[in-house]
């Protein structure tokens, strides 16, 4: 669990130096009809903030917890939240979330196991970090071809 909060907690790192960005190149899109750096920052925050409010609660031993809300309509919601926010305040958003998160689920024991939604696969704090690793690591490929580009 260590090496995979620790891939969790580097993500921060990455989006901090985004800061350092000129905000222009933050807040337009990474191309045609993609969001912008600024909007996948604010993604990342909002499904963070889902998991700390809605799922880590319930991740006790034998816990059923809520299935994963509508992607699109979850997304949609996310760019709406974010819309009046200052790029800094995404950013800042998102480091103190993600630090919450990882101390919130930290406290999980290992050994808890839960489901989600309908589903009968049994998962661990581990294994549901697991995924939201795997997403940032998906969004953080965008990032770098972004501003590397």
């Amino acid at each position: 669990m260590k090496k995979v909060l620790k891939q969790f907690e580097e993500t921060m790192d990455t989006i901090q130096k985004l800061k350092e960005v000129p905000e222009a190149q933050l807040t337009e899109p990474i191309s045609d009809g993609k969001w912008s750096i600024r909007e996948i920052v604010g993604h990342l925050y909002y499904w963070d903030k889902h998991n700390l409010e809605k799922m880590v609660p319930l991740m006790t031993n034998g816990g059923k917890l809520p299935p994963f809300p509508n992607h699109d309509e979850h997304n949609e919601e996310a760019v709406a939240y974010i819309k009046d926010h200052s790029v800094e305040t995404v950013i800042d958003d998102f480091i103190e979330t993600r630090k919450e998160l990882i101390e919130s689920i930290s406290k999980v024991e290992k050994d808890t196991r839960f489901t989600i939604g309908q589903g009968k696969r049994k998962f661990s704090s581990e294994s549901f970090i697991k995924i939201f690793v795997k997403h940032d690591v998906h969004h953080l490929q965008q990032i770098n071809v972004k501003l590397n580009h």
